[in-house]
């Protein structure tokens, strides 16, 4: 089966808008059917001065050279009337159109984003990511916004022009039109030897935006290692690498419409020489003569816009085949219809069975994995970087797949289970803190949108976010910028934690919850935990054993499987990794050494 072309893909994509699109492109048909007349009436009123009572209009009745021009005056102001209202109209139906369709690609686009697992994002960069809800979103816009209508008028005016000619003189027009079919078949060629040059541009544009992207998130590394000059480096080679890439698609694009006025030059040179030949020979009226000259600039120089006009639609069909391929991606991570009572998500355990797992193109993280969290019960995960700790959350949370094995909860396979009714019954802390660029109040709110204030306060005295807030000049409106960066690391964690607990969910995750704050916050959010860990199924990571001390069962995990289990004193007595650990942090050395 053969592929499907990126312009027929789009129009597959447009199908809502057809009713649009037909309106559109009526109008723009219409309008420089309209825009074409004028040369007849310059025609019409050349043949009434010269030949006057024997002119084109006489035999039509309108006997008086005078009443003829007064005719032709009416006729102007109708045409260019009519020419004006539909040029509005086009106006107006492709920009929105334009428009339309850039919202709405842009939000399915990150629509279908949203939807996929981690792994597909570890696999691509954000920055390329952002460039395709960006930039070329904003390619496809600008093509529908003017090349669509140009392609139609150009088409159009061809039509039209050339059935005038050959209504006056097929002679002349033969030569007329000439230069058309090798315009044509050069527009082709063009459009094929620019496709893979634009693929080019946009895919060296992505990975420019993705340096810049990482870049600024990373900014305060950069001048603590004083690398700017390394960056800058970087980023100059990706820039020269965007812009070598233009300049071969610029080459080529650039020497298109010098090429098609040489053609045009050769035709309208035959139309002038032939059609004055023909009219010196009486064979044509003077002001037949006239429309040819006229018409032949009016078919021949819009065609010197077909470069600028293939351009933006290179430009768009490389963007939109870079939109396209993410909006029609695989969602790897499946969807099911299993929507259990939250009583029973409360009293249920979760049981891994027989995990197998690898990131892509990497070793196994899991092999053949079983584990049991209690429902109601706190579980503590411990072990060192890169024995798998994380990777249990993302799995639970369905942000990765497992490659065998299952995971039971609520009676079912998590796989069964609807995503959005899995996902609403897990809170999740993360070390990372993702805040955003609102107030304090609706950062927390994010747990619960339909949350009263009242309910929002609540949550933060739980996580003690309620003195430092109350200490900031705006209280609980204060904007906490981009990422939260107007906030301490620690503060930043007890507004997630905070949201967490305004979720109310039955499974509560905290991973690394409490990395970033000191010793005494750390105590106060051990407060925080502990009451609202009451009655609630609470995993706990962490790399600090003080804040899993606590728990009823610690999970010590080493080279993807669970090496150790019990409580604080079970696992100090079997004087094994958790001890070692523990040893490690308090200051204790091992038995063992």
């Amino acid at each position: 089966m053969a592929e499907v072309g990126p312009f027929r893909r789009l129009l597959s994509h447009m199908q809502d808008h057809k009713k649009t699109i037909r309106l559109a492109s009526l109008c723009s048909i219409t309008n420089k059917i309209w825009d074409l007349a004028p040369p007849l009436l310059i025609g019409l009123a050349v043949d009434v001065v010269v030949l006057q009572e024997d002119s084109f209009l006489a035999g039509m009745g309108f006997s008086d050279p005078w009443n003829q021009l007064i005719l032709l005056s009416v006729l102007t102001f109708v045409i260019w009337g009519l020419e004006s209202l539909f040029e509005y109209f086009y106006g107006v139906l492709w920009r929105n159109l334009a428009q339309t369709v850039q919202h709405e690609l842009r939000l399915d686009t990150f629509n279908h984003v949203q939807k996929q697992g981690m792994g597909w994002f570890d696999e691509r960069q954000k920055g390329d990511i952002l460039a395709i809800l960006n930039d070329d979103i904003n390619q496809l816009e600008r093509f529908l916004d003017k090349g669509a209508n140009d392609l139609l008028q150009v088409s159009t005016t061809v039509i039209v022009v050339g059935a005038v000619f050959l209504f006056i003189s097929w002679e002349v027009a033969l030569l007329a039109i000439l230069p058309i079919p090798l315009i044509v078949w050069g527009s082709f060629k063009y459009q094929r030897s620019l496709e893979p040059k634009y693929a080019e541009v946009r895919d060296a544009a992505g990975r420019m935006n993705a340096l810049l992207e990482n870049d600024l998130s990373g900014m305060s590394t950069i001048q603590s290692f004083t690398s700017e000059d390394i960056e800058v480096a970087r980023v100059e080679a990706l820039s020269e690498e965007y812009r070598q890439a233009n300049r071969k698609a610029i080459r080529l694009s650039a020497a298109f419409t010098p090429l098609i006025r040489m053609a045009i030059l050769c035709g309208f040179t035959a139309t002038l020489l032939l059609g004055g030949w023909y009219t010196l020979e009486g064979i044509l009226a003077v002001g037949a003569y006239s429309v040819l000259v006229f018409m032949t600039q009016r078919l021949l120089w819009p065609l010197t816009r077909l470069g600028e006009t293939f351009d933006l639609y290179q430009r768009a069909m490389a963007s939109s085949t870079r939109v396209l391929d993410v909006l029609t991606s695989e969602i790897e991570i499946s969807q099911g219809d299993f929507e259990p009572d939250k009583d029973e998500i409360i009293k249920s355990d979760i049981k891994f069975q027989n995990i197998d797992f690898a990131y892509t193109k990497r070793d196994n993280t899991f092999t053949n994995l079983s584990l049991e969290i209690l429902a109601g019960r706190t579980t503590g995960i411990v072990g060192s970087t890169g024995a798998g700790k994380t990777t249990l959350t993302r799995l639970l949370l369905r942000f990765a797949q497992p490659n065998s094995g299952s995971i039971v909860w609520g009676g079912a396979p998590i796989d069964d289970w609807s995503l959005s009714h899995l996902r609403s019954s897990i809170a999740l802390v993360e070390q990372h803190i993702t805040l955003f660029p609102t107030s304090i109040l609706e950062n927390i709110r994010y747990g619960d949108a339909n949350a009263s204030d009242e309910e929002v306060f609540r949550a933060a005295e739980v996580a003690e976010v309620s003195e430092f807030v109350n200490s900031l000049p705006n209280g609980w409106d204060t904007m906490v910028g981009e990422g939260g960066y107007r906030l301490s690391g620690g503060q930043r964690q007890r507004l997630a934690i905070a949201r967490a607990v305004l979720k109310d969910a039955p499974l509560l995750i905290l991973d690394e919850a409490t990395s970033a704050v000191d010793n005494e916050t750390e105590a106060a959010l051990q407060r925080s935990i502990e009451l609202v860990s009451k009655n609630r199924t609470t995993v706990i990571i962490a790399h600090r054993l003080s804040t899993i001390r606590n728990a009823d069962t610690i999970l010590v995990m080493d080279n993807g499987q669970i090496a150790e289990s019990g409580n604080h004193e079970n696992l100090i007595s079997l004087n094994g990794i958790y001890c070692g650990l523990w040893n490690v942090q308090t200051g204790k050395r091992s038995e063992n050494r």
